[in-house]
């Protein structure tokens, strides 16, 4: 502890970066940040938008960069992520801040951050276009968690030969993560034809009966084939779990 007290008497650490390294997290008037969560979980901490002000979102992100080099923010729209530029490029002009305006996620590191870089791949997959979402989200949490990622966009039931001519590279993947709305066909057919894990990702795409992901939910929950699934339009979900499947993966094949 002296030496952490010394080192912020020197200028050398921040108060943030030092309640960091003792409690594990760092706290501001937007909230508590959780700089260990990477370390405790193997899954890095986000900052979701939702329920927040652009400026509390701001606030946490400048947190995280201080923390731990690295600020993932999603659920942002425009204001959140120009808020996020605007405080970080005051707080740390040596960031880079990449925001994907269709996914939400806006990610920012400092040069020094060091991504994970594991020998296992995660395919994303959508059943149609109106998927990119949260399969956005959960693609940008697996890549940020050092999977490599492949995406296979709008290759739904309505034609199974848009799936057929996908199979080749699916089965290339370690784990999938299959985003489907409407009746959320897609995954419990992909499970039928490859001998990958696989994480249903229920999309709130689809109206009128059992809509806004309520029977894809059912559908993948009640699916006949082996997979698993989490909650409608959770992406950072279904990427963390792809990324542990990874991390695991890359662990093994390290071992061997």
């Amino acid at each position: 502890m002296r030496e952490l007290l010394e080192a912020v008497a020197a200028g050398e650490l921040s108060p943030a970066e030092a309640e960091a390294e003792l409690a594990g997290y760092a706290t501001g008037e937007a909230g508590r940040f959780d700089a260990a969560r990477t370390t405790r979980s193997g899954v890095p901490e986000a900052v979701l938008a939702d329920g927040k002000t652009p400026a509390e979102v701001a606030a946490l992100a400048s947190t995280a960069v201080e923390t731990t080099g690295r600020a993932i923010v999603t659920r942002a729209d425009e204001a959140v992520a120009e808020a996020v530029e605007d405080v970080l490029a005051a707080d740390h002009p040596e960031a880079t801040v990449e925001a994907d305006g269709r996914s939400g996620v806006v990610v920012a590191t400092t040069p020094d951050f060091e991504r994970p870089d594991l020998d296992a791949a995660v395919g994303v997959v959508t059943a149609g276009t109106s998927d990119a979402v949260p399969a956005g989200e959960a693609a940008a949490v697996a890549r940020e968690m050092g999977a490599t990622v492949e995406r296979v966009d709008d290759v739904g039931v309505a034609s199974l030969a848009r799936v057929v001519d996908s199979l080749e590279v699916l089965r290339e993947q370690d784990a999938l993560v299959v985003a489907a709305g409407r009746e959320g066909a897609l995954p419990t057919v992909l499970a039928g034809l490859v001998d990958v894990p696989i994480i249903g990702l229920p999309v709130s795409t689809g109206y009128g009966h059992a809509g806004e992901g309520e029977a894809a939910l059912s559908g993948m929950i009640q699916s006949c084939t082996a997979l698993s699934v989490v909650n409608v339009d959770a992406g950072f979900t279904a990427g963390a779990q792809a990324g542990l499947i990874a991390r695991r993966i890359d662990d093994a094949r390290s071992d061997g």
